[in-house]
């Protein structure tokens, strides 16, 4: 029986650990931080749970267009408010609850789980410092690290749990922040300072960049930032906290220019540093980057053989599905089975904020660059008819395909749950499917992926000539 050992429970490796068991490995699972990871604990899940009550609150404070009135409430909603504490609490427990369900699933398959900080001994093998101060020594055919990421930092701005805060602090706190200031507009900070002006705070967005969301396409970078603006909140755009420090019961932000931003909170939203030291990676012949990445293939292999990485610390692609997707590559190609390559190209992505921007495929940076021929269309959501009964009044849909062939190469959805509307689009994408495949189709109607078919009717003559 083949001896797996995975270090780290996240995404890339409970999924790993599944496929390994199923396939008939002898599988045991070094996990320090929960089972889950940071996906779990302290970043996807909590950041979406908490994403999902300011949505609920958004609506509810829209909904006057809609005709709603709640109570005596005035015409606009104002008065609607949250407990922050009592939302956090809800986030911790369905975090905690879904660890816990991890762990059974792992349980129900024979995985050993043993709680503690594994390191490579060599290629074949890994030693775990358990919690209860146990050293084991394991032996292994094949060993995946998984171990993720942790919050980046600036110089001078030392986070403290209180006021200066990391997107894994934001769930202690008891008080909304009056005032909050965001530091990073990428997709996490994006999110936060989305959802915490949703939820009533004063948010101040600090943007390095001329638009916010800056790797998304920039159609849809422009939409959110228009979005953030009308509803109440600075965007301080070419922007860089030079320094932050707290000053009684607030927090003083200078930016590189000379200006001074005040706030009660700031929140550090500055990107991630892999979890690689101290995993013994030079003992066993695993390189990394120059940022400390540890360097896979398209199958998860390291530089060392029979040593595989997935997720965050590879830094391929910080999501969690892609750990996910490289875990069980992993074990596939380690285990003999059917192996398809990572292809980034089919990665379906998505920005909680609201709306949500979710894209797949190749952007619309890549045609305009000519890195890919394709033609495209671009659909206000606002001309749809579902949409006009929802109030939705941002947004949009665009897809690409390519000239005389008409398959589809990528799309962008900018709606409320894009995230489920993009499925379409990625399965197009990942099938090689044409314009007219999609066309065909039959939607519901009214329903807002409509708009995706009817783009998909648009570009049925471009995508046979190339006409523009």
């Amino acid at each position: 029986m083949t001896r797996v050992v995975i270090v780290g429970g996240g995404p890339g490796g409970y999924e790993a650990a599944l496929v390994a068991a199923q396939l008939g490995a002898e599988v045991c699972v070094v996990d320090r931080d929960g089972l889950g990871g940071s996906a779990v604990l302290t970043d996807c899940v909590p950041s979406k749970t908490l994403v999902a009550t300011a949505e609920v609150i958004a609506g509810v404070r829209d909904s006057g267009e809609l005709g709603v009135r709640i109570g005596r409430s005035s015409p606009d909603l104002g008065d609607v408010s949250v407990e922050i504490a009592k939302v956090n609490a809800r986030v911790k427990a369905l975090a905690r609850v879904h660890s816990e369900d991890i762990g059974r699933s792992l349980e129900r398959e024979g995985v050993q789980v043993l709680r503690g900080a594994g390191r490579l001994a060599g290629a074949d093998r890994v030693v775990a410092t358990l919690d209860s101060g146990e050293t084991r020594e394991l032996p292994a055919d094949v060993v995946l690290l998984a171990t993720g990421a942790h919050p980046r930092t600036l110089p001078d701005a030392e986070p403290d749990g209180e006021r200066i805060l990391t997107w894994e602090q934001v769930y202690d706190l008891d008080e909304l922040p009056e005032r909050l200031i965001v530091v990073g507009s990428g997709v996490t900070g994006a999110e936060f300072a989305g959802a915490y002006n949703a939820l009533g705070s004063d948010v101040v967005l600090v943007s390095s960049r001329d638009l916010v969301l800056p790797t998304e396409d920039a159609d849809a970078a422009t939409v959110i930032e228009e979005v953030f603006t009308r509803r109440g909140m600075t965007v301080l755009s070419r922007s860089r906290a030079q320094t932050i420090k707290r000053r009684g019961e607030g927090v003083v932000v200078t930016l590189t220019d000379g200006r001074v931003v005040e706030g009660s909170h700031c929140l550090l939203a500055v990107g991630s540093i892999p979890n690689t030291t101290g995993l013994g990676l030079e003992t066993a012949g695993v390189h990394t980057d120059d940022r400390g990445f540890i360097e896979v293939d398209k199958v998860s292999r390291t530089t060392a053989r029979g040593v595989y990485a997935a997720g965050d610390c590879t830094g391929v692609l910080m999501l969690a599905s892609v750990a996910a997707m490289q875990g069980r590559i992993a074990m596939a190609h380690a285990l003999g089975d059917a192996v398809q390559p990572l292809d980034l190209e089919e990665v379906a992505a998505t920005v909680f904020t609201a709306p949500e921007i979710a894209t797949v495929g190749w952007s619309q940076k890549d045609v305009d660059s000519g890195r890919v021929q394709a033609v495209g269309i671009k659909l206000p959501l606002a001309r749809n008819a579902r949409a006009k009964m929802q109030g939705i009044h941002d947004g949009f849909v665009k897809l690409m395909c390519r000239p005389g062939t008409g398959i589809i190469v990528g799309g962008v959805v900018v709606a409320p749950h894009a995230s489920e509307l993009i499925q379409p689009v990625a399965l197009a994408v990942s099938g090689r499917l044409t314009v007219d495949q999609m066309a065909h189709a039959f939607t519901v109607y009214p329903s807002l992926s409509g708009s995706i078919a009817e783009a998909a009717r648009r570009l049925h003559l471009r995508g046979q000539t190339g006409a523009t």
